[in-house]
């Protein structure tokens, strides 16, 4: 989470965003720090701050050493006092963790998949774990599909949440900010922030999927998101005279043996990364750990290099998607909590 400095005219919202901010970051500052850091007044910051301890959002920690004057008093903020909820919806399961504004996981579990049911289910059961944590205050949900400030808008085989406002339909029904996002964005995100990857990365992370195939893009720091918000439909790239990615992967040439189609599969995903390397010239792919192997990833660099000269090639590397992937959900919803305004009645408003 970086420090944020005010500089101009600042709102309370922005106020208050920054102090969390610098509080989580630094574990405790004092007021003369956070006014210096934040180039906010020190009257401002007292003013705040007085009113984040007064409903239990900050504590303080003791005093300073004295340098001749009286000892400041330093701050910390209660991470605890606000929770979110990741979760993503996958056509197996869906998996979701409970964390405070550190990002600690409170608790984490999977239940059954919802994809082909109705909205009214998800809403249940986020509804639930609200009632079990009255402090939830935020929800980041992750679809396999693409995704337009909240709508779904291309989510192949699952009728039920295609053209929906997912984000407008929660915080409706039960009025918690929330973020909606493609799986492989909020994967890419997790992956670098897990990292503590610099702002200038760029990468490409790849799932092959139960429903076909698809990317997050990250050029130097920041998801490509595209025009229509279709980036990373990758299943649509044309690979061969009559087949697109998706076709290439799913039966390739009509390959009789299984070696045969492995053969076919390694081609089709350096053809892929050959493309990705010519387009972007990424700092990194990277491939879900259970779905290419050691012994794959070597012959899909080596493949590659019939396409693309070696030494353009980007470090191939492997990870575990559902880490990657609730952590990235995490990051989005501990944006949304920061960002949490609070009336000096201690409700929550938007």
């Amino acid at each position: 989470m970086s420090e944020i400095r005010l500089t101009s005219q600042h709102t309370r919202s922005e106020v208050i965003r920054c102090l969390r901010s610098a509080l989580l970051e630094h574990g405790s500052a004092t007021k003369v720090e956070l006014s210096h850091n934040l180039q906010i007044s020190f009257p401002t910051i007292s003013k705040f701050l007085k009113q984040m301890e007064n409903r239990g959002e900050v504590t303080t920690v003791g005093l300073d050493e004295s340098s001749g004057g009286r000892r400041a008093i330093r701050y910390t903020y209660q991470p605890n006092y606000m929770l979110g909820l990741a979760i993503f919806l996958e056509k197996g399961e869906t998996n979701y963790t409970v964390f405070n504004c550190l990002g600690e996981v409170i608790e984490q579990g999977y239940t059954h998949s919802m994809l082909e049911e109705g909205v009214s289910q998800l809403t249940t059961f986020i509804e639930s774990k609200r009632n079990a944590y009255p402090n939830m205050n935020a929800v980041a949900i992750g679809v396999p599909g693409a995704v337009n400030n909240g709508t779904i808008f291309h989510i192949p085989g699952y009728e039920n949440y295609h053209n929906l406002d997912l984000k407008k339909h929660i915080e409706e029904q039960l009025a918690i900010p929330t973020v909606v996002e493609n799986d492989m964005n909020a994967a890419a995100i997790g992956y670098m922030a897990q990292r503590e990857m610099g702002e200038r990365i760029s990468l490409f992370y790849l799932y092959l999927g139960k429903n076909g195939p698809g990317a997050g893009i990250i050029i130097n720091g920041e998801i490509v998101r595209g025009k229509t918000y279709f980036s990373g439909e990758v299943s649509f790239v044309p690979q061969y005279d009559s087949r697109n990615l998706l076709e290439a992967l799913a039966n390739g040439n009509g390959g009789e043996t299984k070696s045969t189609h492995m053969a076919e599969k390694i081609d089709a995903i350096s053809r892929l990364v050959a493309t990705i390397t010519s387009i972007l010239n990424p700092h990194y792919i990277i491939f879900c750990d259970d779905e290419i192997d050691t012994v794959m990833l070597n012959q899909i660099a080596e493949r590659s290099t019939n396409y693309v000269p070696r030494e353009h090639l980007p470090e191939l590397a492997v990870s575990n998607l559902k880490h990657d992937y609730l952590n990235g959900l995490q990051r989005l919803g501990l944006s949304v909590l920061i960002s949490q305004q609070i009336d000096d009645q201690h409700k929550e408003y938007r």
